[in-house]
């Protein structure tokens, strides 16, 4: 039998197809290792992020690829149908980051009740939340749709939780009013859930006319503005930027326009994919790339064990409900699905109010 692999190429991300590789026999795995059969992923304008960042943030190297070219990792669940580990049966199932392929080999280590990570050479010196698989068979919060949930805004949402924990950290950095670019990205939505709850914080989503009415439609923004009209916002009281867009044409105007009442400028995301360096010596806070796994650590220390992991539950608790009337999940199955899929959310072509379950198997 053999795997199916999608990748692209790295220097130019509209270049992709799919290669066929031959499968290891259950015996010729290495020991200790799974072969795991990938049943569905999600796929986002993150996903997207990815690959754009792949050389510099080492996601091209968490599932090699031929010279030049790269695979897109994703979110999904996976089953064993080989296990070479005593304490890993085929049939588990395990939810965790996964290559847009049909198998992954993972060199099982660190062996629990709850999870296990990829120890593979290749895949250390990133962040540890990409090797770990969560062994999820019978847990309800990973089935069906919900799991569909899981794999879709999971990740993102823990992005989201870590910005706003930042943010309260340092008290919103003195400001009251939180601008999102972005607004209708997954991520930028997860945000203002969280930050409509802070009931002294008023949320002020940034985006084009096309996405604006849904964007409204979310319920989490104060206000809701489009890119064209930023010039029109108030500036006599501190704000607070969380850039999800990534457009540096877009953080100089509004740098520009808020002046010394910029008083965070946070870099986040790249849905925006004319991503461009910032103008030396713009006014207002110096834009920072915020690195969740510094959060990360830093409330593990603080919050002592599990108590990132009871946050965030609780966080996730009070969003997931509100998906079913703000997300339409679309299922697409076999290679030219994930094709079209990939092209469509890298070309700007999805609704925002879609999200994407998809399958490289038939």
């Amino acid at each position: 039998m053999n795997a199916t692999d999608f990748i692209v190429a790295r220097n130019d991300l509209q270049e992709c197809s799919f290669i066929e590789t031959k499968l290891p026999d259950a015996d010729s795995l290495p020991l200790e290792a799974l072969l795991v059969k990938v049943d569905r992923f999600a796929f986002t304008a993150n996903n997207i992020t990815y690959a754009a960042l792949g050389d510099q943030l080492k996601y091209w190297q968490l599932f090699p690829a031929p010279q030049d070219f790269g695979i897109v990792p994703v979110w999904g669940f996976g089953e064993v149908v080989a296990s070479r580990h005593p304490s890993v049966a085929i049939g588990e199932r395990l939810f965790g980051n996964f290559p847009m392929a049909t198998h992954l080999v993972i060199e099982a280590a660190d062996v629990s009740k709850r999870g296990l990570r990829d120890a593979a050479a290749h895949r250390q010196g990133v962040a540890s939340v990409y090797n770990a698989y969560a062994r999820v068979a019978g847990n309800d919060i990973y089935e069906g749709r919900n799991g569909d949930y899981q794999a879709l805004l999971r990740p993102l949402f823990m992005l989201a939780f870590l910005v706003d924990d930042f943010l309260d950290e340092n008290d919103f950095f003195g400001s009251r009013r939180v601008l999102l670019s972005s607004a209708s990205s997954k991520t930028a939505f997860g945000l203002a859930h969280l930050l409509h709850a802070r009931k002294q914080i008023c949320v002020i989503g940034l985006t084009s006319a096309a996405n604006a009415d849904f964007v409204r439609s979310l319920g989490c923004y104060h206000e809701v503005v489009l890119y064209d009209e930023i010039e029109m916002l108030q500036t006599d009281s501190p704000a607070a930027l969380v850039d999800m867009a990534g457009n540096g044409a877009l953080r100089a105007r509004l740098h520009r326009h808020f002046g010394a009442a910029m008083k965070y400028s946070g870099r986040i995301g790249l849905t925006h994919r004319s991503f461009s360096p910032d103008e030396p010596g713009l006014p207002g806070a110096k834009p920072t790339w915020f690195f969740a796994p510094d959060q990360i650590r830093r409330r593990a220390r603080a919050w002592g064990p599990g108590g990132v992991d009871q946050r965030f539950g609780a966080a996730w608790s009070s969003f997931a409900p509100t998906l079913p009337a703000r997300l339409t999940l679309i299922e697409g199955r076999g290679p030219e699905a994930v094709r079209k899929v990939y092209l469509d959310t890298l070309n700007g072509h999805i609704p925002p109010a879609q999200g994407h379950m998809l399958s490289l198997l038939d």
